[in-house]
């Protein structure tokens, strides 16, 4: 099993009905698109652009590696985040500027949102809400330095109101409930929503 069979499954940003049935709606948390495969004691890292991240951030390494059994292959976003759980991507720029930890670094944590291999099954071409439960699963207790990302069945429409634009969070990611996971492709079925004027448009292609 390789990594390199799962390049991350990459979003649109288009307009989208935030009130339509048939949607999840998660927390756009603003890091680095980090894919992971890990099982048996071993933990391996990869960038979206598909560099080894393995020892840019060995906390959450070290935390995956001791998850029994696998291999599993996930999908997230490694963040530092503040003291009101928000991501700070300059602060994880900083981090991740020397390739490694240092004295005095901030912690990282991974945002796991998605679960694409379980006991070494790939399970991509089950729907979403079902490898969501089994991520659930796999990851109770939840690990040091890894944050499961949870989500809205419905109102997307409140989430974004009540929570990013009062939060000043990057967005929301909505995505819809029965959706496989085909690597490497750009999704309509996963749509970005941003709040004005968070980044840079051309910051993130994911």
């Amino acid at each position: 099993m390789d990594l390199d069979d799962y390049p991350p499954m990459l979003l649109t940003e288009r307009q989208v009905d935030l009130t339509e049935p048939g949607w999840i709606y998660e927390i756009k948390y603003d890091g680095y698109r980090v894919t992971a495969l890990f099982g048996e004691g071993s933990c391996q890292l990869r960038s979206r652009n598909g560099a080894d991240a393995s020892i840019w951030f060995p906390e959450v390494t070290r935390s995956l590696a001791q998850i029994r059994g696998g291999p599993y292959v996930l999908d997230g976003e490694v963040c530092v985040f503040d003291d009101l759980g928000r991501s700070d991507f300059d602060r994880l720029q900083t981090r991740a500027r020397r390739r490694s930890w240092y004295q005095g670094a901030d912690p990282v944590g991974y945002a796991a949102f998605d679960l694409l291999v379980a006991h070494g099954i790939d399970i991509t071409e089950r729907t979403l809400l079902q490898r969501k439960a089994m991520l659930a699963e796999m990851l109770d207790p939840i690990p040091d330095a890894v944050l499961p990302v949870g989500h809205f069945d419905e109102g997307g429409d409140r989430l974004f109101d009540q929570a990013v634009m009062q939060l000043k969070l990057e967005g929301i990611v909505a995505k819809r409930m029965n959706s496989l996971y085909v690597p490497g492709i750009r999704s309509v079925d996963w749509v970005k929503v941003k709040r004005p004027g968070a980044v840079p448009a051309e910051r993130f292609n994911h």
